[in-house]
C-alpha cells in the first residue's frame, strides 16, 4: 500500500502522524509512505530524521487580514498544483491529512482526483478547513467524540483518537527515571510549554523556584523550551538536585509515563498522551492559537474531572503552590483525577486510525472489510 501524509507547522500536527506512520510500517514493511510537508514548518527537519521521505510545497496560514488574502490564494493554487503532481507521481493509495495549513491544498488536490482521502481532526472545536473539507473526503477520524456533532450532517466521521496516544500507552516510566537521573522514591511533577515553549509559564515558574515553594517530597522536571532555555537558566541560576531544567526533551512519553502531574498547555496532542496514561494535570490554554482550540481542548478534560484549567491570565506563582499543595494533600484528589484522565484516554488509537485506512483502500479495491468498532 502506498500512503500519502501531509501535516505540518507544528509539533501538534506531525507528531500524530509519525506516530501513525511508525505503526503502519510496522504493521506493514512493504507500505510505502510520504509526507508532504513545508520546508519552512518543523516537518522539514523532523520528519527526515524520522526515517521518512519529505516532499515539500509552497504554503502559509491566513489569519483573516485581507492584506494577505492575494499572497495566500497564489501560494493556495501554486501549492494545489505542486500536490497535484506529486500525487501523479507517488499515486498513493490513500491520502492522510493531519492538519497545518499545508495539508489542505494536498486534500483537496487528493478529493479532486477522486482519491480515497482522510482527515484526522485532533481539536476538539475543529478548524475552518478541516470543516470545510470534511464533506469532500472519505472519512474524518476524530480525536474527541464531542466534535462529531461540529462538522457537516455531509460528512462521515469516526472515533478514532489521537494516534500519539499508542505511544505514550506503551512507553516506560523507568526508562525516563533512568535517563534524568532522577530518585525513583520521590513524586514527580513535569512543567512544559509545548513543543515550543510558552512565555507565560516560563514566567511563573522562575517566581515559583525562586522562593523556594516546591514541596520537599517532590522533583521536577521543567522543560522550558529551546528559545527561552538560556535567558530562563541565567535567570535561575545553581538549581537544588530536586531539580531538572531542560530545554527540550526527545522522549516525552517516557517521562510523562513516570510523572504523578503534569503542568502544560492543552495541545492536542498533549492531552492524547496524558489521558492514554491516566496523568492528571494543570492545564493553561494558550490564548494566542487559532479559535482558542486549546481552551476548548482542556475545557472537556476539566469537565471530566481529568485536569485543572487555569486561563492564563489566571496563572501566577501563588495560584501553583495551591494547586500543588492541594493537589499532594492525601485527600483523593490524584486518583479521582487518573480515574477520570484514563477514561477519555484512547490507547490504542494508531491500531483504530490504521484500521480505518486500510478498510477504505480494501473497500475501493473489492477486498473484504473487517468489522469497524
Amino acid at each position: 500500500m502506498r500512503l500519502l501524509i501531509s501535516g505540518g507547522g507544528t509539533g501538534g500536527h506531525i507528531y500524530p502522524a509519525l506516530a501513525l506512520a511508525r505503526y503502519a510500517r510496522k504493521q506493514d514493511p512493504t507500505m510505502e509512505i510520504l509526507f508532504v510537508g513545508t520546508e519552512q514548518g518543523l516537518e522539514s527537519k523532523i520528519v527526515p530524521e524520522a526515517g521518512f521521505k519529505l516532499a515539500t510545497i509552497p504554503a502559509r496560514g491566513y489569519r483573516r487580514n485581507l492584506k494577505q488574502l492575494v499572497p495566500v490564494a497564489r501560494e493556495m493554487f501554486s501549492g494545489l498544483v505542486q500536490a497535484r503532481q506529486i500525487l501523479r507521481e507517488f499515486n498513493p493509495h490513500i491520502v492522510l491529512g493531519t492538519g497545518g495549513y499545508v495539508s489542505a491544498p494536498v486534500v483537496l488536490a487528493a478529493a479532486m482526483a477522486r482519491k480515497p482521502t482522510v482527515i484526522h481532526e485532533q481539536n476538539a472545536l475543529p478548524g475552518l478547513a478541516n470543516r470545510c473539507l470534511a464533506p469532500l473526503v472519505t472519512r474524518v477520524c476524530l480525536s474527541f467524540a464531542e466534535s462529531g456533532r461540529l462538522f457537516s450532517r455531509f460528512s462521515s466521521t469516526e472515533l478514532t483518537g489521537n494516534p500519539r496516544a499508542s505511544e505514550a500507552a506503551a512507553a516506560r516510566g523507568s526508562e525516563g527515571i533512568k535517563r534524568l537521573g532522577l530518585d525513583p522514591r520521590r513524586q514527580l511533577v513535569v512543567v512544559y510549554g509545548g513543543s515550543r515553549g510558552a512565555l507565560k509559564i516560563n514566567e511563573v515558574m522562575i517566581k515559583f523556584i525562586k522562593m523556594g515553594w516546591l514541596p520537599a517530597q517532590i522533583q521536577l522536571v521543567y522543560i522550558s523550551g529551546e528559545r527561552y532555555y538560556r535567558d530562563v537558566a541565567q535567570e535561575l541560576g545553581r538549581l537544588p538536585d530536586t531539580i531538572r531544567l531542560l530545554p527540550y526533551f526527545n522522549d516525552m512519553p517516557s517521562i510523562l509515563a513516570a510523572a504523578d502531574l503534569a503542568v502544560t498547555r492543552s495541545g492536542a496532542t498533549t492531552l492524547a498522551e496524558i489521558t492514554a496514561l491516566g496523568l492528571p494535570a494543570i492545564l493553561i490554554p494558550s490564548p494566542n492559537v487559532v479559535n482558542n482550540h486549546q481552551y476548548y481542548n482542556a475545557r472537556l478534560l476539566a469537565d471530566a474531572g481529568a485536569a485543572l484549567l487555569i486561563e492564563e491570565s489566571q496563572f501566577n506563582h501563588f495560584r501553583l503552590r495551591r494547586e500543588l499543595e492541594h493537589f499532594f494533600s492525601g485527600t483523593g484528589v490524584r486518583e479521582k483525577m487518573i480515574r477520570a484522565s484514563r477514561k477519555l484516554g484512547i490507547p490504542d488509537a494508531a491500531a483504530r486510525l490504521y484500521r480505518c485506512l486500510t478498510e477504505i483502500v480494501n473497500s475501493r479495491s473489492g477486498k473484504t472489510n473487517t468489522t469497524r468498532t
